[in-house]
């Protein structure tokens, strides 16, 4: 069998069509597609206005910016995520602080949340865990109530639904991503969703340097060499040919989730029968866009043992995710205990991605399986 990843891009022909054609045209960086895909964006997700940048991560760190919270304010965002959720909050010289998860998404807990907010809290960065949103309305009530920037980062969520309503229009801004293993790639890449339009002009300029004119309007015979830096951007710009590949595989976005969720029924209707599995719970109000799909071990499996077996057999299962407070950095910089995150520390110890992407076969399917009954079996403490 050959090794079987936990995630990978779907690019065909046409995608490489779209490319190509922008490889061969005059603008190949900053030019008329980055436009056209935000717009393709916006029309997907019902939004207003849209951000394209050179990776989620950047996303995340221009939409800290662009809030402009006084140095040193607390943002409260969730310990089980990638470290880049949390990272964004520093690089703005704000502080993480860190609220525990529900014990069946996985989520941030809106209960945890309101225990952590003090006088110096100005925003919180809920993430949609493995595609599924948050409590979003529980989330809202508490941000209204206390005056907060709401940043939703749905970097695993694209297509996902809240109450029969796109994800990208709930939060002050919403954060996507477009790494090979996410719904749709370009590459790297990512995006910034919003229907404020102050937010949506500053970011324009925080994307390039904060400088407040574009390329298209400094080049050609009619620029002018005159510009202006008005905040301290970076350069987070991403190309047209990513921006073409972007709007190829945003047409079969629908069509790959619905692939995902026929690998997630097929997994559920296998593991559901083995009693050391916990699977995913999903609520009924939502629409979930399935970036990943996790499973609990019970207690009396060992997770790096069943973990090292799976791997020896050439299936890429995964841990999403270690959290955040126990990177090295985390531990030096901050005084993070552990104990206050009971349910964060739990899921950890237990968790086990499994391989999902549209074009994973029925074949790896039955060998993941096979594999999984296998590993539980070698793996009991």
């Amino acid at each position: 069998m050959n090794f079987i990843p936990y995630g990978h891009q779907e690019i065909n022909d046409e995608d490489i069509k779209e490319v190509v054609s922008v490889l061969k045209s005059d603008w190949i960086t900053t030019g008329p597609k980055i436009k056209e895909f935000e717009d393709a964006l916006c029309s997907y997700i019902n939004c207003k206005y849209c951000v394209v940048v050179n990776s989620g991560t950047s996303a995340l760190d221009i939409t800290v910016q662009s809030l402009n919270l006084p140095k040193g304010s607390e943002v409260i965002t969730t310990p089980f995520t990638f470290v880049a959720t949390s990272n964004s909050i520093i690089y703005n010289d704000l502080t993480p602080v860190f609220a525990d998860i529900q014990k069946d998404t996985f989520n941030i807990d809106p209960k945890e949340i309101r225990k952590k907010i003090t006088k110096n809290t100005k925003a919180i960065i809920y993430m949609d865990y493995a595609g599924q949103p948050c409590d979003i309305n529980e989330i809202k009530k508490i941000a209204d109530e206390f005056g907060l920037y709401l940043i939703e980062d749905a970097c695993h969520a694209i297509g996902a639904e809240y109450e029969n309503k796109k994800v990208g229009n709930f939060a002050d801004l919403t954060i996507f991503s477009f790494h090979p293993v996410k719904h749709i790639t370009t590459g790297e890449g990512g995006a910034v969703a919003t229907n404020n339009k102050e937010f949506y002009e500053k970011m324009l300029l925080l994307r390039s340097h904060g400088i407040d004119k574009s390329i298209q309007e400094r080049y050609g015979s009619n620029a002018t060499w005159a510009y202006d830096m008005k905040y301290l951007g970076r350069n987070y710009r991403m190309t047209d040919f990513q921006a073409a590949l972007g709007i190829s595989q945003l047409k079969k976005l629908d069509l790959f989730i619905k692939k995902r969720q026929k690998v997630v029924t097929r997994y559920k209707e296998h593991l559901k029968k083995i009693k050391e599995i916990t699977l995913p719970q999903v609520n009924c109000n939502v629409n979930h866009a399935w970036h990943i799909y996790t499973i609990l071990l019970d207690e009396t499996i060992d997770r790096n043992a069943f973990f090292k077996y799976i791997k020896n057999l050439n299936i890429g299962v995964n841990v999403h995710y270690i959290p955040i407070y126990k990177h090295t950095y985390y531990k030096n910089k901050f005084n993070f205990d552990k104990n206050d995150y009971p349910i964060t520390e739990n899921i950890f110890k237990r968790i086990i991605t499994l391989p999902l992407f549209p074009s994973i076969t029925e074949q790896d399917i039955e060998y993941i399986i096979e594999c999984i009954k296998k590993a539980i079996k070698n793996s009991k403490k």
